[in-house]
């Protein structure tokens, strides 16, 4: 089965790279953007047929390694 891990920024944590993409957006005429994050998209293959026990393992992988809790 495939899982998809979405990592994003906490709220309230400020974004750089969103900040300058949405800002150059603005500059090239696209005023209707008004804020833009920036994450990162994880795909994972793993051997695992029941739909219960991958969101486990899986939230497990991102307790684990895959987030920061600071």
């Amino acid at each position: 089965m495939q899982a998809i891990v979405n990592i994003s920024l906490k709220e309230g944590v400020l974004d750089p790279q969103g900040r300058a993409i949405s800002h150059s957006l603005n500059d090239l005429g696209f005023n209707e953007v008004s804020d833009v994050r920036v994450g990162k998209q994880i795909l994972l293959e793993i051997d695992e047929t029941d739909p219960a026990r991958l969101r486990q393992r899986v939230a497990r992988m991102c307790e684990t390694l895959l987030s920061n809790t600071v």
